[in-house]
């Protein structure tokens, strides 16, 4: 089954997102297009929304924040995400 929005490189999970910020609440969504859709509470100011969303990927992956890397999209909704040898995939993952 083909997964437009995730792919593997290695013991490297590559993830493309489409990140909403200052939601009511952090969630994964669903797939949005290519993309897999995450809501966050942070702001889009000074950087807080990446830093939010790395933490949020790390805990949701059980890895620690340094394995989570924003390789594109800093200033952008739509980003791609490097995260190094997850701990575990999210339920979300596995049935989307």
């Amino acid at each position: 089954m083909e997964h437009p929005w995730y792919r593997w490189q290695g013991d490297d999970l590559i993830l493309s997102l489409r990140l909403q910020p200052r939601a009511s609440r952090d969630e994964v969504v669903g797939v949005q297009g290519d993309a897999l859709k995450i809501r966050i509470t942070a702001p889009p100011v000074d950087g807080k929304a990446n830093s939010y969303l790395i933490k949020f990927l790390a805990k949701l992956f059980d890895v620690p924040t340094a394995r989570v890397t924003l390789l594109s999209g800093d200033t952008a909704r739509d980003k791609r995400v490097c995260i190094s040898r997850p701990g575990r995939l999210i339920n979300e993952v596995d049935r989307l």
